[in-house]
């Protein structure tokens, strides 16, 4: 059995929007990056602390822990305490729920060799809910509808929905660097409908290297993004405006741009990362050059830096206060909100244009206000 699905839960939305990109990445390798290797030192912290609130014995890893910090350690408390609650109202549905941690799970039966592992599962009669740990700060992750989480989902129920009488999937999101708890409720008949509808014919068209490229958010993680043909036609339609000043734009031509800009950035900074990374391997891009970028300076000794100015006579520090998220891995989150709950405030945030599917709440614009007066 290989390690890596090639229609793997984690990549699911991707190959589900761009079917043939799941063969065309197949064979190109996973970089390595600082950022995975902390959200696996997350992950296998996490396993420990439920493990252990259940009861069981095991090695604390802590030590052993390339990236492990008081943030690190506050997180995994949230998500093992969030974890135990879901336990205990679990107990309401039935005498025995089951709690699984770091479960393989086969969705074989939908998406051809279909596996992953779900970081935890708690079963019982009525109610299978489906948590997943995200340690990332960088992509603000959604339950609703997540195909990776109903994925897991499908997995799970073809395992113990014979042993429970599950009716309801509840998948949840827990992102603690981010705030985000996020979950959604679905049947389970309408996940089976969405399963063979959906998931099945384009799982087989991604198999079988079938299907059309697409382009769009669901890029971010594609190991090909910054090379991609159908990305930058997808892009370079804006070329079509000749980036015209936007006073000569029309309401409706700014109402057409406005979708793909996010996205446009993105390709663009993936594509200039993409060439720096070959040109310093060797390629060479007519009217450009590798230069040495603008760096600052800085202390080789801090230690030997304090010291000389001490012995000449000065204070080389400053005092200054933590930060809301470095005084939370200070003080932890329960101690912080009770010690400073009173003294934290929340100044409202700087108008932002979003789509309309975006769930906050729409300000009201200079238009409504004259409108109401």
């Amino acid at each position: 059995m290989p390690k890596h699905a090639l229609l793997s839960a984690s990549s699911s939305k991707q190959w589900l929007n761009c079917p043939p990109s799941a063969r065309l990445c197949a064979n190109i390798r996973d970089r390595a990056s600082p950022y995975a290797q902390q959200g696996t030192d997350a992950h296998e912290l996490c396993e420990y602390k439920v493990l252990s609130a259940l009861g069981h014995t095991g090695h604390d890893p802590t030590d052993s822990l390339e990236f492990y910090d008081a943030e690190m350690e506050n997180c995994t408390e949230e998500y093992r305490n969030f974890v135990m609650e879901q336990y205990e109202e679990a107990k309401t549905l039935c005498a025995d729920p089951l709690v699984l941690v770091e479960q393989r799970l086969d969705f074989s039966d939908w998406v051809p060799d279909g596996f992953g592992t779900g970081d935890c599962l708690i079963v019982a009669d009525e109610v299978l809910h489906i948590i997943d740990f995200k340690y990332g700060l960088g992509v603000l992750v959604d339950a609703e509808h997540n195909p990776q989480m109903m994925c897991y989902a499908l997995g799970a129920i073809d395992i113990y929905d014979g042993i429970y009488d599950i009716k309801t999937v509840k998948m949840t999101i827990f992102q603690p660097r981010r705030d985000n708890v996020s979950t959604c409720t679905m049947t389970k008949t309408d996940l089976l409908t969405w399963a063979n509808a959906v998931l099945a014919p384009t799982a087989k068209l991604a198999y079988e290297g079938g299907g059309e490229f697409k382009a769009g958010e669901h890029c971010t993680f594609c190991k090909v993004k910054a090379t991609c043909r159908k990305r930058a036609e997808y892009n370079l339609e804006l070329a079509k405006y000749d980036f015209a000043m936007p006073a000569t734009l029309e309401v409706a031509e700014i109402a057409s741009i406005l979708p793909k800009v996010d996205d446009l950035v993105a390709w663009v900074n993936d594509v200039k990362e993409y060439a720096l990374g070959q040109a310093l391997s060797g390629t060479k891009y007519d009217g450009y050059k590798v230069v040495e970028g603008k760096s600052n300076r800085r202390y080789t000794n801090a230690d030997a830096v304090a010291t000389a100015v001490e012995n000449a006579g000065y204070d080389p520090y400053e005092q200054k206060l933590l930060g809301i998220t470095a005084m939370t891995s200070l003080l932890g989150k329960a101690k912080f909100n009770e010690l400073l709950g009173g003294l934290i405030e929340k100044p409202q945030g700087k108008p932002t244009l979003v789509p309309e599917s975006d769930k906050r709440q729409e300000l009201n614009t200079a238009i409504d206000d004259f409108k109401a007066n």
